[in-house]
């Protein structure tokens, strides 16, 4: 948070609740009890012109759920962040979050709504008075909502804040409701107030206030815009929610973002790709694995151009248990057809394939049909460790596996390609592994640089470094699809999906460390949260052409404090 808001974030909420103060005992004992806790009844008081919104909820027991993981590192490193944030907003007084704040706070939305049209206006006959006139971009409103669950325990917050030195505050009405300009010590406002006993909404702009006024009053607001309500009410199925964010509009956002930001290089064709989504809401939450993240886009199915294809998965049996990195997916051939249509309308991306078509030409290389055309079933692209050979150094291989029906075509591929090697004088030999014929390029006391063969009739491995097309093609051990580590990531991840990504984090620091430099290693702070993570999980499904599902596991390991 920047410290010019920081600074008076507190002094703002608790003149809020000064103003509630002659009506406190009217309100706790007989005043309505507000919902602290909903994201649907936050956002009665955000206008309908808002880009987004944010809900974070103050459950403690939410938050709580969080300290079974980590290691006594890492958690002792989060609390000081907290400890720190805490003194910073609450600087030079007398309060605590623990103990002034939380007892009252609910569900906190925040909002962001276009900019302040009265001070564009202002920067822009500012700027047209200089020589070289600069239309200056400007930031979007900010608009806080917070519940206020326990009446009583605000009153007792805004009583100890008065007492507060630096506190100057000054009272205005906007069509009956009071707005209290705070200002601090430093010479920034914020504006704030209290809407029908149960919320306080503040904003370092004034008109941003005023216009939650007018969604209280009646006036259009995201609770009642067209389809804004369905995705607040949309159920995200997360356990535990920390926090939900909602984009009713995402075409609109995107459009006037760009016309707020005049240096904006997005291109009419991109911004036409950007339209194919909808809206976005999503939720993070926490549960026995770690985080966890579901993103769901509501998408225009005219526009949406690729087709969605759930992949079996079953190529992740392929790649031994110490694979510690992966991409897989379905039909890489029908995806790259639709990129080629849609490249038709974007001159850049169109040149750049033009380029490539022609360079695979010289070797007598069909790009679409030769490289492309034959991948229509699963794939994996994937990184395993492996010290031997040509890998020594680096302590790592890659691998890439394709399912496919076309088997004649992607073996002339392969055959052009060792041609080629061999125009090279690169020594290209074939050897037996596991009972399988592996052709290998190899490089003189080095080992082999590249190999690739078949697994079985429909499936061909391409691997970087002769151990890892050994470890693929006489893979006798578990395989990563039955390792512990994998089904802890991706186990619990929706099914069936359009495949995964797939990252083992002990591993990767393992590499990561092994090569840093001791002037560029990672500081402790940063290794102590990195020690707490297991690994990432990602993956997507697309029930219809209007839906598009997202989750992401940030695997965690279980607490090791005592």
């Amino acid at each position: 948070m920047p410290e010019t808001k920081s600074k008076f974030l507190i002094p703002a909420v608790g003149a809020a609740v000064v103003v509630a103060g002659s009506v406190a005992a009217y309100i706790y004992l007989k005043g309505p009890s507000g919902d602290g806790s909903g994201a649907l009844s936050s956002a009665k008081f955000v206008p309908a012109s808002a880009y987004m919104a944010t809900y974070i909820t103050t459950d403690p027991q939410a938050w709580a759920k969080l300290q079974q993981f980590g290691t006594p590192e890492a958690q002792k490193l989060l609390a000081q962040g907290f400890e720190s944030l805490n003194q910073d907003l609450l600087s030079d007084s007398n309060i605590t979050y623990e103990k002034d704040i939380k007892p009252w706070v609910g569900g906190v939305m925040m909002a962001v709504l276009p900019p302040n049209p009265t001070k564009t206006n202002q920067l822009n006959t500012e700027s047209s008075a200089t020589p070289t006139p600069i239309k200056r971009q400007q930031e979007p409103q900010v608009l806080m909502v917070l519940g206020i669950k326990d009446k009583l325990s605000a009153l007792n917050f805004a009583n100890k804040l008065k007492a507060q030195k630096g506190v100057k505050t000054k009272e205005t009405d906007y069509k009956g409701e009071k707005i209290t300009e705070t200002a601090s010590e430093n010479g920034k406002a914020t504006y704030t107030a209290v809407l029908n006993n149960s919320y306080i909404v503040f904003s370092p702009e004034k008109p941003a206030v005023e216009q939650s006024i007018d969604a209280f009053k009646g006036q259009p607001s995201l609770a009642n815009k067209a389809g804004a309500n369905t995705i607040l009410a949309k159920n995200v199925d997360v356990k535990n929610s920390l926090a939900q964010v909602y984009i009713p509009d995402y075409p609109g956002m995107i459009q006037q973002l760009v016309a707020a930001n005049p240096q904006s290089s997005l291109t009419p064709q991109t911004l036409k790709q950007l339209q194919q989504v909808k809206s976005v809401v999503a939720a993070v939450g926490v549960d026995d694995a770690g985080l966890r993240l579901k993103a769901i886009a509501n998408l225009d199915p005219q526009l949406n151009k690729f087709e969605y294809q759930n992949s079996p998965s079953k190529i992740v049996g392929q790649f031994p248990s110490d694979t510690f990195a992966l991409i897989s997916g379905q039909g890489i051939s029908q995806s790259w057809s639709t990129l080629v249509a849609q490249s038709q309308e974007y001159p850049e991306f169109n040149q750049v394939l033009e380029q490539a078509r022609g360079q695979l030409q010289l070797v007598n290389i069909d790009l679409d049909k030769e490289v492309f055309g034959w991948m229509n079933g699963e794939f994996a692209f994937a990184a395993i460790p492996s010290n031997q050979g040509i890998l020594a150094s680096i302590g790592f291989g890659g691998a890439m596996v394709f399912d496919t029906s076309d088997r004649k075509t992607a073996e002339a591929t392969l055959t052009k390609l060792d041609n080629l090697a061999k125009a090279q004088t690169i020594n290209v030999t074939t050897r037996n592994i596991g009972g399988k014929n592996i052709t290998e390029w190899q490089i003189p006391q080095q080992g082999a640089l590249f190999a690739h063969g078949w697994l079985d009739q429909d499936t061909v491995f391409l691997a970087v470094g002769g151990p890892v097309a050994e470890a693929l093609a006489n893979n006798k051990n578990q395989s990563l699809e039955n390792s512990d580590t994998f089904k802890a990531i991706t186990a619990s991840l929706q099914k069936p999906n359009g495949g995964y990504f797939y990252l083992d984090m002990d591993k990767t620091m393992s590499l990561v460390n092994r090569f840093a430099a001791p002037t560029q290693s990672i500081p402790p702070e940063a290794n102590a949260i990195l020690s707490s993570i297991r690994g990432l999980g990602v993956t997507a499904t697309s029930p219809d052409k209007s839906t598009s599902q997202l989750e992401m596991l940030l695997a965690l390991k279980p607490s090791t404090a005592k």
